[in-house]
Parts: structure tokens; sequence; C-alpha cells
């Protein structure tokens, strides 16, 4: 698994903008899934609701702040019940300390908070130990040597989790001439918000105005410990103004402190579409690791005869936005923030080269981990094993409908509102409630509530709410009862009025 990788940016869903060749080849000897949800499209969230099968109300996991009490159950630890060794390497993101350390897990090395990409230090059982080196690099070596040293008798369940291509987007040195052509901006890029929710309005995740120095590259040079003292992840300050030269009096350069090159641009739309380009290099350059490591992966597999009965899954904890609406990061219930990519190999039941285009949520992952494994899936687990859909055979019963909350409301960076929603094969419906409920890392309401539809057939790029719209009144109804239903389902308490 990797953080923040939009599905977009992997070559075999067709956006036409990187190459990823060991990627693709998952897709090309496996299954691709077009379908695949987050039930919170944030990091801590969705990791949660992957180990342990459940909602983010139910294991309490529900914003960045949140920890996990590891005390609850989760896959790892009936994967282990059940004779398989299972292991962890990287981003965790659940919590540090004692209390909430990876449990479940008979072997784990994870790196404190979000990591670095150079030299970055682990945490394990016998405490903390900093590696030299690149972190996609080292977590690949990590994985490997533990599927090399355990006990070849029996099954086992490895986690993979790379810290890239999550913010500051920091590459391998060898990338760093990667993608210098110009890519195409998205159609919606400029997009001005009209016939929308507030809260597309007021977030603060546009590429033009919102991207910090750091991100993009332009305040300090990216490395290890060999460049000095690093300004590590200072993604997060407050101060977004980016460095430019002293006699700038029109805001329209910028400067390159480690080269001291400078930029000058003739207008506003010029100055977004450099950062554009700027972010989408440093973005793209990352995931390159991540492609050259799963092929290593995927080689050592071959090499170890273990590839015929190895499923081996490849998917993200979220989307990503990469310019559309303007935007970078995710949170949002739109369709880039809240698709996941999924691909997966299993040549004994997987047809090579399948599309599967059925919902799946990322709840139900730990069910269909526990299916193909032969043993039970408890009680609490709230997703499905989506085993048969693997197999090509939908279920005249199969529940297409997607559910998504996002708790975090007006975090102090992104101000981005909180909300809920369902989505089936056709239709997008979001409630924003605009409320915190007291969650930690949020302010307080009080803004307008709104309702979004969007006819996703018609409009993919989800630019028209049509919730008012006198056609849709039906498809209104039907959604409506749907979110409803699905939330009684899984126990979550509505607050839109009823």
């Amino acid at each position: 698994m990797a953080d923040d990788h939009a599905s977009k940016s992997i070559s075999c869903y067709g956006a036409g903008i990187n190459d990823t060749p060991n990627l693709d080849r998952l897709a090309n000897e496996g299954m691709k899934f077009n379908h695949c949800y987050v039930t919170n499209s944030i990091c801590t969230p969705s990791r949660a609701a992957i180990l342990t099968g459940t909602h983010n109300h139910v294991n309490g996991v529900m914003t960045l702040d949140s920890k996990i009490n590891k005390h609850n159950p989760n896959v790892a630890k009936s994967l282990r019940t059940g004779g398989y060794q299972t292991a962890m390497v990287d981003k965790w993101h659940l919590g540090e300390g004692k209390e909430h350390e990876p449990t479940g897990f008979d072997y784990w090395s994870v790196v404190p908070g979000q990591g670095e990409y150079h030299d970055p230090e682990f945490i394990g059982p016998e405490g903390t130990k900093r590696e030299r080196g690149y972190a996609t690099d080292i977590i690949t070596d990590k994985s490997l040597n533990w599927i090399k040293e355990r006990d070849p008798e029996k099954p086992f369940f490895m986690m993979c989790h790379h810290k890239a291509p999550h913010r500051s987007w920091e590459c391998h040195p060898k990338h760093r001439d990667l993608y210098k052509d110009p890519i195409r901006l998205p159609d919606t890029f400029t997009d001005d918000y009209k016939n929308r929710a507030q809260a597309a309005k007021v977030a603060k995740m546009r590429v033009a105005e919102d991207l910090t120095y750091f991100d993009l590259g332009l305040v300090q040079p990216d490395g290890g410990l060999d460049i000095g003292e690093k300004m590590i992840d200072k993604w997060w300050f407050q101060d977004r103004k980016i460095p430019a030269p002293e006699d700038d009096v029109t805001g329209m350069k910028l400067i390159d402190k480690e080269d001291g090159t400078v930029f000058t641009f003739k207008t506003p739309q010029e100055l977004a579409e450099f950062k554009f380009q700027r972010y989408m290099q440093r973005y793209l350059r990352t995931i390159q690791s991540i492609d050259d490591n799963v092929g290593r992966m995927l080689d050592f597999l071959e090499a170890e005869g273990l590839a015929e009965n190895t499923i081996v899954i490849y998917t993200s904890d979220q989307g990503f936005f990469l310019g559309e609406h303007g935007w970078f990061d995710k949170r949002f219930m739109y369709e880039e923030s809240f698709q996941m990519p999924f691909l997966i190999r299993y040549p004994r039941e997987i047809t090579a080269g399948s599309v599967c285009d059925d919902i799946i949520c990322n709840v139900d992952f730990a069910p269909t981990f526990l299916d193909f494994a032969s043993l039970r899936m408890p009680t609490y687990m709230q997703g499905v094993s989506f085993r048969s859909l693997l197999r090509q055979q939908t279920p005249t019963n199969w529940q297409q409908v997607a559910y998504h909350r996002y708790w975090m409301h007006r975090d102090v960076i992104h101000e981005a509102y909180a909300h809920y929603g369902v989505r089936d094969q056709r239709y997008k419906l979001i409630y924003w409630y605009n409320e915190d409920f007291g969650i930690e890392g949020t302010r307080p309401g009080g803004e307008e509530k709104e309702w979004e539809l969007f006819d996703c057939d018609l409009d993919p790029l989800e630019l028209f709410n049509c919730y008012h719209d006198a056609r849709y009144a039906e498809v209104v109804t039907r959604m409506t009862k749907m979110l409803e239903d699905k939330m009684e389902e899984i126990g979550d308490e509505p607050v839109h009025p009823r």
C-alpha cells in the first residue's frame, strides 16, 4: 500500500501522465478495480478501516489525531491465530507508544508519524533506529528480508506500506530528471466552484494558492543526513509564502534557494501552471521508486517459487487530487479523492487482465483476506468478502453502494468541511453537515448545511449539483433512502433532516 497514490498516476488506469510498468503487471496478470472506494478519505482512518474491517465510528479512529486501541481485534490477529506469520513494515500512523503500537504482527518496523524520505528512522519492539538510504528502497528491503527469514512451512501475511507519494514528495536522486515534459492540465484546473456546495469554494487545497515553498522544493535541497540539518515535513507551517527576490513588487517571481534560479511569470495563471508542473514532477518521481520496488517484490516472488500461490495486492489509503478542481490533497468525497486504486493478482483464481466495475470499499479488504485464508470472519467486522467478484461472479444481491464520512470539520490547515454520503454505480449524494461534534483537530461549525447530488454518468467531472433539479427528484428520494439504510446498517448516526 502506498500513501496518497491517485489511480490516475498508475498507467494502467489510462490517464497517460506517467509510466508504471511493474504496477501495470499486476493489472495485466490479475484484476483491476475501477470502483474501489474509501470510507473516510484521510490516512489514519482509512488505515484503521483496512486493518479492522470496520467503519471509523466503530473503531474509534475518525481523524488524523486519532489513535488505535492496541487491544482491539484486527485482521492480523485473526490471521496469526489461524496459523499465519504476520509482518508490518513502514507507515503505521495509528499512534505511537506502547498503547498504540502495531499488534497482531510477529514482526513490525514502522516510521514515526509520516516518516522521512531520506535516511529515515524506524521504530520496532527493540526501539528506534535510523537507516541510511531512500525510504521506499529500505521498506522493500525489510519486507523481502522478513519473507526470506520466515518459516517456509507456514503461510504468511505481509503489509508493506510505503510512505511515498505523501507530501513532501522527495524523490530518489536517480529519478530527479524524470517527467520534465509538461503534463496536461486537468480539464477542471480552473474550476470556479459554481453550482456546488460552499465547501468546494473555501477549501485551502488549491495548487495556485496553498502549495508551500517546501512542497515545490524551492526552500532547501532534498536529501538525507549528508546535506546537513533538514527542516523535515514543514509543509504544515502557517507561513505559506513562497520565497521571492527582494526586488519583486508584482508577486510574479519565485526563487529557488538551492541554486538561485529566478522564475518570472507574466500572469497569475502562468504562475499557477508553474506550480502545477512542479508539483506533478515531484509527485510522479516519488511514484517511480514505488514502481521499481513493486517490480523487485514481484521478481523475488517469482524467483522463490512463491508467485503462483501468493495473493499480491496494490492499493493506497485513499485517492488524491492531481490538480482536478485546482486542488491537491484529499479529504473530499469527490471522485479523485474518494476512489482508491486496487490491483490484485492470484494466478490460481483470478483471470489475467480482468477488470471489475462492481463497487468495493476498504472495509471489505479484511474479510476478503480471511476468506482466502479459509478463516472465520469475526462478527465485529462490517465489511464483506469480494472473493466472488475476483472470480467474475457478481452475486445478485451485491450491494453496489459505497459509504463515506469525513469527520474533521474545518481542520486548521485545509478548511475541509465535515460531510457524509453514498455513491452507487451512477449517482453520488453528499450531505455537508458542517459540524465538529467535539472531534479533536476540528473547529466549531455554524456553516450552512447543504446537499449535493451528482450524475456521474452525465457529469463525470462533478461540476453540476443537480440536487434541486426537479428532473432528479426521484433519484434524490432513492439515494436518500440508500444513505439512511446504509447508516442504519452500520450503526452510524444521521444528522440530516428526516
